[in-house]
């Protein structure tokens, strides 16, 4: 093992990474991570990697026997410090920024020794998920991740830039809270003080920002930290970030107007230019004709109710509701595995029958010629629009969902499916949307009964007021989404500020007097101290971050995530607690 050397009074003077031609016979100090050595004798030749990208070093023996002589013990990660001269390369490696040039070195000091990696620190590594997350310190060395977590940064400073120029106060709010029922499990903190009762972590700030507007602040805003005990997937983590805001008299349209300038700002600085005002959609349309709340735009494959034409067979396919088709061009000549397959997937989504029609040059081939007849099937392509090489895929549900067309609902999980395996997405194409008018309410299959969509604060449709208790199926609420080429970057609402609506929603949602008070009391004071027409929204950085990045996870765009069992492998979280900390709790663990 190599002798260590002191740092001393040594200054760097810049990133590897950073190096330019311009810089040819500059004397520099650099410091950073040796990523890969090739020794050639009397030239021995180093990659050194920090923050700013990777350089080539160059010890020469002619040059710098002793520099030579300490850089023959240098192996992978190593870290060092060294002085040299920039010089341009005879043969420029384009694969690297700093490619038209190298150093040569003069002095090199070994500041730390390394064990050789349970992985190769580069942009694409072999290892699994696991493995890179339990070395974690070793994965965010990959240049991959450091343009990642540099990305987040820069959109996150855009974002800040740009609410302070809108007029928004950045103001925090509690982490430790009281817990309220908003859809998911809360993350429980024990008092030591006041034992039996507990904190919750907040799944949002959502009733503290309203409560700035009754405050007065007007304008508010927050990278705010949120936490949610549940069930996790590839965009989804237990602890996330928001960016959460709320405006005081707004219209729907003024919190649009926001959020449009700041993603117009942070897509710029991933380099991606998209335009304002972005579309509008209302939920009701979105579920006809993409069978999902937050619609892929960037192809089409639109649905079609194709109900009639199975009207006269319905008793016989044993279906309740409509199908729904869609038009897969090219998938004609999809196998029968393939089919198969799809029936599957069809099956898995809730579907009562999946039916193909295969339109080829010579006509339409389909197992429904038994049901429908020759005439009934040429009718459906007829209708949707089929041509040569097409395959129509329709499909009816098992189950009918109390508000809503279930076998939408299905085709739409299938179009995405078979857009992504016929190739039909352009990954350069940027869509962004607003989805409108929401139901204020969903039908909850495990109560039997109505619950809130959102949170129990949405505002209504003013023309739907009157519905609420004779027809809660149809009434909108004033519940907005913002979707990103089919992700669902947030969503937000104008809210009820009428205390007497309030109590009328409560009332619907089966909450007496002593829950309400009980879940939602200092609130509900609160509402009665002259509270403002006021709105808002939360976007997920995280899933920005994603999206901009160009991943497919959001653990690539945060420095420490969970995995989908909720653990952080690299700290071993969560752990057991030593048993005087549960007693100063006054927590017994059951057996």
């Amino acid at each position: 093992m190599p002798t260590l050397d002191l740092l001393g009074d040594w200054h760097r003077t810049g990133y590897a990474g950073d190096l330019r031609a311009a810089d040819a016979e500059k004397d520099v100090v650099l410091m950073g991570w040796v990523h890969r050595r090739r020794d050639l004798g009397n030239l021995i030749f180093i990659d050194l990697r920090d923050r700013g990208g990777i350089a080539q070093i160059v010890f020469n023996k002619e040059l710098g026997e002793a520099a030579h002589a300490r850089a023959e013990e240098l192996r992978s990660e190593y870290v060092v410090a060294l002085r040299g001269r920039v010089a341009r390369r005879q043969k420029p490696n384009p694969e690297l920024a700093s490619g038209e040039v190298e150093i040569f070195a003069t002095e090199l000091r070994i500041l730390n020794t390394a064990k050789t990696p349970p992985f190769v620190v580069e942009d694409e590594v072999n290892a699994s998920e696991e493995t890179r997350l339990h070395y974690r310190y070793l994965d965010l060395r990959r240049p991959r991740q450091q343009r990642n977590l540099a990305l987040r940064h820069r959109v996150v400073l855009e974002i800040r830039k740009t609410m302070d120029a809108l007029g928004f106060y950045e103001i925090e709010t509690p982490m430790l809270t009281r817990s309220t029922p908003e859809g998911a499990r809360d993350y429980l903190v024990p008092s030591r003080v006041h034992h039996g009762q507990f904190y919750a972590l907040p799944q949002s700030p959502q009733i503290f920002k309203q409560i700035l507007m009754i405050a007065g602040l007007d304008r508010y805003f927050q990278i705010a930290r949120c936490f949610r005990d549940e069930d996790l997937r590839a965009d989804r983590q237990p602890e996330f970030t928001q960016l959460d805001l709320e405006i005081s008299f707004p219209r729907q349209q003024d919190v649009f107007d926001v959020i449009e300038q700041v993603m117009v700002r942070a897509c710029a600085v991933a380099g991606i230019e998209i335009k304002a005002p972005f579309r509008h959609m209302e939920y009701r349309e979105a579920i006809r004709r993409y069978g999902i709340d937050k619609p892929d735009l960037r192809f089409g494959m639109e649905l079609q109710d194709v109900t009639a034409h199975f009207e006269a067979v319905r008793e016989r396919l044993h279906f309740e509701g409509n199908v729904q088709a869609l038009v897969a061009p090219g998938a004609a000549t999809y196998s029968r595995k393939q089919l198969d397959e799809l029936a599957e997937r069809a099956k898995e989504l809730g579907a009562r029958g999946l039916y193909t029609i295969k339109v080829t040059a010579e006509g339409a081939a389909s197992a429904l010629d038994k049901t429908l007849g020759a005439a009934g099937v040429q009718a459906i392509v007829a209708a949707t629009g089929a041509k040569a090489g097409d395959l129509i895929v329709a499909v009816s549900a098992t189950e009918q969902i109390p508000g809503t067309d279930t076998a939408a609902l299905i085709a739409g999980q299938l179009r995405l499916m078979l857009a992504e395996r016929l190739n039909l997405i352009p990954k350069d194409r940027w869509e962004f949307l607003w989805i409108t008018s929401f139901p204020l309410f969903e039908w909850s299959t495990s109560e039997k009964t109505w619950a809130s969509a959102q949170h129990p604060f949405t505002g209504i449709v003013e023309e739907d007021i009157d519905k609420l208790e004779s027809a809660p199926w149809e009434v909108r609420s004033k519940g907005y989404d913002l979707v990103a080429n089919g992700l669902e970057l947030g969503s937000g609402s104008i809210r009820i500020h009428s205390q007497e609506l309030q109590a009328r929603i409560f009332q619907m949602l089966g909450l007496s007097e002593e829950q309400r008070r009980e879940r939602f009391g200092f609130f509900l004071d609160a509402l009665t101290y002259g509270t403002p027409p006021h709105g808002g929204i939360a976007l997920g950085v995280d899933r920005i971050a994603m999206l901009l990045a160009g991943e497919k996870s959001m653990r690539e765009v945060i420095a420490f995530p969970k995995t989908t069992a909720a653990q952080d492998l690299m700290a071993e979280s969560p752990s057991p607690v030593d048993p005087g900390q549960l007693d100063d709790l006054g927590i017994k663990l059951k057996e």
